[in-house]
């Protein structure tokens, strides 16, 4: 069943797809406000497609259902999180990437973009696409399995253009775990643009101009 979705397109007729995943017990409505404070002068059209991610029994939140990506049962970030629910959640995100191709998106014209969990959902999906994609969003996550990464991630996304930016004040997912992400990108080649903010597990005006300057770089 394809995951329920907020829509937002700048022009009609668009030619370019953002599918951006929340965090953890937020919804699809989350990041909808963002789009009006991006500067997206001179991008083509673009579909906003901000999904609702299933109700899961959360472990670190004493059991209670909320909307997530996949249960965590601990601050280990993605060393403990739960392999079938992550694996769950990208195939309903692949699933997504092929609705926007059959609406007339182009592979190369979609960009995936998250926060938090949404991040590292991003990460799972994204770099383990068979297909080119447009580029990735990777707001204050991690990569998740990354004890599969290095036999799973694909050749196609070896050079697509990666945004990643943190907190220096992230209290939920340290600025270390991201770093360690980064680095581990950073070895296998990865083209990522990084940023630090001062900033909590949010999200603060430079990073939305730095965003904004990205999407027109790559949307060109």
């Amino acid at each position: 069943m394809t995951l329920k979705t907020v829509e937002l397109v700048t022009a009609p007729n668009p030619t370019v797809a953002v599918i951006w995943m929340h965090g953890l017990g937020a919804d699809g409505n989350d990041f909808v406000p963002i789009v009006k404070e991006l500067d997206l002068t001179g991008c083509p059209g673009i579909r906003f497609v901000f999904p609702h991610a299933p109700m899961l029994e959360v472990t670190i939140n004493g059991g209670r259902m909320m909307p997530a990506w996949y249960d965590i049962s601990a601050t280990e970030f993605g060393r403990d999180d739960d392999e079938k629910s992550v694996r769950d959640s990208q195939v309903d995100i692949n699933a997504l990437i092929d609705r926007e191709k059959e609406r007339g998106i182009a592979a190369d014209k979609i960009l995936i973009a998250g926060f938090s969990q949404g991040c590292a959902m991003t990460f799972q999906t994204a770099l383990r696409h068979p297909e080119k994609l447009g580029g990735l969003l990777c707001l204050s996550g991690y990569l998740p399995l990354e004890d599969s990464f290095e036999a799973e991630r694909s050749a196609a996304n070896q050079h697509t253009p990666i945004f990643y930016c943190h907190g220096r004040d992230d209290q939920v997912i340290p600025i270390t775990r991201a770093q360690q992400t980064l680095a581990l990108l950073q070895k296998h080649g990865y083209e990522v643009e990084w940023h630090e903010y001062d900033m909590p597990h949010s999200v603060c005006m430079e990073e939305i101009i730095d965003l904004s300057n990205f999407l027109k770089r790559v949307l060109a």
